[in-house]
């Protein structure tokens, strides 16, 4: 929903991103990326597979600590992956010095998609 400029209250604009990963094997690696995400995100996710059983008690310490999301997925079901919020991203405020860097990278068309 986009809220026109006539309404008197409107949300701010916030960024959300998701480090998405469907390997096992480089979870660690994966949680770093989330990290480096909330230097221009709002909240920031996790999102790895729920067969990775024996790293998830770790990862979710480590999203609680730093206050990233993390949601769980069953690669093995492509219809239906049945996502499952483990730990919900806690709201911080990015680098907007970040934030106008990553945005003057895109072309003026998806900014302009983007920011209406």
């Amino acid at each position: 929903y986009k809220f026109s400029e006539a309404e008197p209250i409107r949300p701010p604009l916030e960024i959300v991103s998701a480090e998405i990963k469907t390997d096992t094997t480089q979870l660690i690696t994966a949680f770093g990326q989330a990290c480096a995400y909330k230097v221009f995100s709002h909240k920031v996710y996790l999102v790895v597979p729920k067969q990775a059983e024996s790293d998830i008690p770790r990862l979710e310490s480590l999203c609680m600590r730093f206050g990233i999301g993390l949601i769980l997925f069953d690669r093995n079901n492509l219809n239906d992956p049945k996502f499952q919020i483990r730990t919900r991203a806690v709201k911080s405020e990015p680098d907007y010095f970040y934030v106008n860097l990553y945005i003057q990278r895109l072309s003026k068309e998806d900014i302009k998609k983007l920011l209406g």
